[in-house]
């Protein structure tokens, strides 16, 4: 494993809606701190919340960064969130193109 692999990551989050996860995604890209934001616009959620079992249409948003930006991306989401406990899990990117690791941490700096 080569060093890009080591430090290329994928946050995972949910938004309530398409809005939010675009306005989100684009402010992390724009200030570098993603490489790329995807939305995936379409999902249902079952979850349990506060002791019930609730369910609810949610955007799914993608970012691709480097581990070095993770507690900033986190703290970033969090406060732009309308969420009381978003969903936000740090995925690490076992392997992939050498090019578009590169990419990743070119775009997010060094």
């Amino acid at each position: 494993m080569n060093e890009d692999q080591e430090r290329a990551v994928a946050i995972y989050t949910t938004f309530p809606d398409i809005a939010f996860a675009k306005a989100v995604g684009r402010d992390l890209v724009a200030a570098g701190d993603a490489a790329c934001a995807n939305i995936l616009p379409k999902m249902h959620s079952i979850y349990r919340w506060n002791g019930q079992v609730e369910e609810a249409d949610e955007v799914v948003l993608i970012l691709k960064t480097q581990r070095n930006r993770v507690d900033h991306l986190i703290a970033e989401i969090e406060r732009r969130h309308p969420y009381e406990t978003p969903a936000i899990v740090v995925l690490p990117i076992a392997d992939g193109s050498q090019r578009y690791l590169d990419w990743i941490v070119a775009e997010t700096g060094s």
